[in-house]
């Protein structure tokens, strides 16, 4: 499992925008690798570590915001649908060939996409949490951001968005997918 604890911090904010970069190094990791192999095991590390931020954003983060920011509930059924999208496009992902033209392709065009998922969390959401929440209240969400990715699903569940669905199906996809993943480690 990719480790998904960026540098320690007690800001929610900040936890997450360390991760919005480690995603996108990740993601040159990919699309950069010399051989498929390597393709192969840094896009592993790529979409894990995308399934369980997202996962605890959708828990933590984007119920807190709807309520705590102006115009909440619009700006989180937007990051909502994209992360939809992604989640989608990153299942597309997984079943291509790694070495391939269209993989790269589609990979390069799901970058785009995230990076600017990324940056509209980053100014429409996060941003106004920062300035909204006081001090212990963006590191009790860290720790919970935390707690949600120690027990989150490593893959894409599109249509699980919600902080209700993802409590009632995340711990059994949870467990499927690392399970999953532990197998298919052993295997290469």
């Amino acid at each position: 499992m990719v480790e998904t604890f960026v540098q320690s911090t007690d800001d929610v904010v900040r936890f997450l925008k360390d991760q919005h970069n480690l995603i996108k190094d990740l993601f040159e990791e990919v699309l950069h690798a010399s051989e498929d192999k390597a393709r192969e095991k840094a896009f592993v590390e790529l979409r894990q570590l995308l399934a369980v931020h997202e996962t605890a954003e959708e828990m933590v983060v984007h119920p807190r915001a709807r309520g705590e920011i102006d115009n909440g509930d619009e700006i989180i059924d937007a990051r909502l649908e994209e992360e939809n999208e992604a989640k989608h496009k990153l299942s597309a992902l997984e079943d291509m060939d790694f070495g391939s033209k269209e993989f790269l392709d589609e990979l390069t065009a799901f970058r785009d996409m995230v990076v600017a998922h990324a940056e509209a969390e980053e100014s429409e959401e996060f941003n106004k949490l920062q300035r909204e929440l006081e001090g212990d209240d963006l590191k009790r969400m860290a720790a919970a951001v935390r707690a949600a990715q120690a027990i989150a699903p490593t893959r894409p569940h599109p249509g699980v968005e919600s902080a209700k669905l993802n409590i009632a199906v995340g711990p059994f996809a949870s467990m499927i997918d690392r399970a999953r993943d532990a197998i298919e480690a052993a295997l290469r």
